[in-house]
């Protein structure tokens, strides 16, 4: 049964929400060796690296058109259909963050004005195994391909007979990406970084992965490669009073525990009985996961924590900053309102943490660990810059030319004064 916290003290929340560590020493260490193995030998050490970690070492590392064609066709109508589904929302509430251009003449004769530009070229990590995540293909390339990303490359590791899960290249073809390369683990993630012969270096890289990925976007990050955000182990946090139903909450901690032995669920209520209630629900649906063991594992480091009031619980959950906020409370709007720290956040009994996982809209790339406290998740803002312009007349510049003189002369920088001055004694 999984451990139920009675009111704990303020100081007590930290030790509640710590996060499962990883015990991992030699990742940084093993990882600079396979990026600098890469940045020596490019593609052949790419194809060492996939045979060694993979099974297969390709002939070519490109997937050419003819096997994404051929696997397009393995796609079952049903799973075609809601790739097609997930992917509409996913668009359409993505293409409504397009930033708007601002121009704001600040003074006569000073206009000022911000665009935003793509980021020109993309790539973008999946990982493959036994769960080929074909959803966080079209959560990361189609608002790419809507910010106007030209180029969106797509690195992903080959199964042991050389060939790429058909979803992955079926969400591939709907999402809009550009190339698919058969390379996966932390040698894909430094050819997007350094460049080989097949695969050019992107300007930012996204997606999620294990401690060697992880470790590897840290340190193509060291080098001057943007990523999307640090990345962890995933995470729920459910608040709840005596009206959620305890099957509901119990599906969603074993939905969070199935992504891996690290991932983390917390329930927090003000309702003793539910917290028991959830604990016997989460047991008696355990029995029906085939993935048992693996949720068993998360569950030993998962809470159900009781509190005081409505208002302790949204202080607690802002304190956490959880990757995935549910709020299954009769009062979830007004809830909502005091969110300040969360990823993204799911409202009322009937909205899972699965629907924005895959088909409601919103994207499911987030900060965890507790980054939403500072960070984003992926969004149309992720693919663009934001680069501003100015226009100064001549009287322009004359009515701001005491300001900028006096403060460049305070600050010691002659020169900066120099450029204004040689203009108005024109």
């Amino acid at each position: 049964m999984v451990e139920i916290i009675k009111y704990p003290k303020q100081e007590e929340w930290p030790e509640y929400s710590r996060r499962a560590a990883v015990a991992d020493t030699d990742a940084r260490a093993a990882v600079a060796e396979i990026i600098a193995a890469v940045e020596r030998r490019g593609d052949e050490a790419l194809k060492d690296l996939t045979l060694k970690f993979d099974g297969y070492r390709p002939a070519s590392l490109k997937t050419e058109q003819e096997e994404i064609d051929k696997a397009c066709m393995e796609i079952s109508g049903d799973l075609q259909q809601a790739i097609k589904t997930a992917a509409a929302n996913i668009g359409k509430f993505h293409a409504a963050q397009m930033p708007q251009a601002i121009d704001v003449e600040v003074m006569p004769g000073i206009n000022c004005s911000q665009r935003a530009v793509p980021i020109t070229r993309v790539g973008l990590y999946i990982p493959g195994g036994n769960s080929p995540l074909f959803s966080t293909v079209l959560m990361l390339a189609i608002p790419a391909r809507l910010a106007g990303c030209r180029e969106v490359v797509l690195c992903t590791p080959p199964r042991r007979d050389g060939t790429i899960h058909p979803a992955i290249l079926y969400a591939a073809r709907v999402a809009g990406v550009t190339d698919v390369f058969k390379v996966g683990g932390a040698q894909a993630i430094a050819a997007m970084a350094v460049g080989t012969e097949s695969i050019k270096p992107v300007y930012k890289i996204f997606g999620p992965g294990n401690r060697y990925v992880t470790e590897a976007k840290v340190q193509a990050a060291s080098r001057g490669v943007a990523i999307d955000m640090p990345a962890g182990p995933s995470e729920v946090m459910v608040v709840a009073d005596g009206s959620a139903d305890p099957l509901f909450v119990a599906s969603d901690f074993l939905s969070q525990a199935e992504h891996g032995a690290d991932s983390q669920s917390i329930l927090l209520t003000t309702d003793a009985g539910l917290a028991t209630r959830v604990a016997e629900s989460i047991d008696t649906l355990l029995a029906r996961l085939p993935k048992r063991e693996l949720a068993e594992m998360s569950l030993s480091h998962s809470h159900i924590i009781v509190l005081n009031s409505d208002d302790e619980m949204m202080q607690f959950a802002n304190y956490y900053a959880p990757e995935h906020l549910i709020i299954n409370h009769a009062d979830a709007d007004r809830l909502a309102a005091q969110v300040e720290n969360a990823g993204s956040v799911f409202l009322g009994p009937y909205s899972p943490e699965s629907a924005g996982d895959y088909a409601s809209g919103t994207n499911h790339t987030l900060p965890t660990g507790g980054h939403a406290r500072c960070y984003s998740g992926v969004n149309i803002d992720s693919y663009m810059k934001k680069i501003t312009f100015q226009r100064l007349t001549r009287q322009g510049l004359a009515s701001i030319a005491p300001a900028v003189t006096t403060m460049a002369r305070n600050e010691g920088l002659v020169a900066h004064s120099l450029a204004v001055e040689v203009r108005t004694n024109r």
